[in-house]
């Protein structure tokens, strides 16, 4: 496969649950790229989002609801090849899990 290929591959399956995000960063530490990385992050982020949202009774289930518009947001930039971060909280992921790389 090649590198764009595998960049898409990574980033697309990072977005597909929390057992699609645990193989995206298997296949990405054995080809690690900056496109792959960012995808890993933003999923990440919106992953951890949602399930500390789904706690939070009401407010958090409404919530949850904006979350799942950024995830198809950043889905869709994904399968785009953009490194385009989800609107509001992306740049936050992008910081607070700069370690991953």
């Amino acid at each position: 496969m090649n590198t764009v290929s595998e960049d898409k591959t990574v980033a697309i399956v990072s977005y597909i649950t929390l057992l699609g995000w645990i193989i995206a960063i298997i296949l990405h530490n054995n080809n690690r790229t900056e496109f792959g990385a960012f995808h890993l992050r933003q999923s990440l982020g919106l992953i951890l989002t949602g399930i500390i949202l789904w706690f939070i009774p009401i407010i958090g289930w409404i919530l949850n609801i904006i979350v799942f518009v950024f995830w198809i947001i950043g889905l869709v930039n994904a399968i785009q090849g953009e490194k385009k971060p989800v609107p509001i909280v992306g740049e936050f992921y992008q910081n607070i899990f700069k370690g991953l790389n």
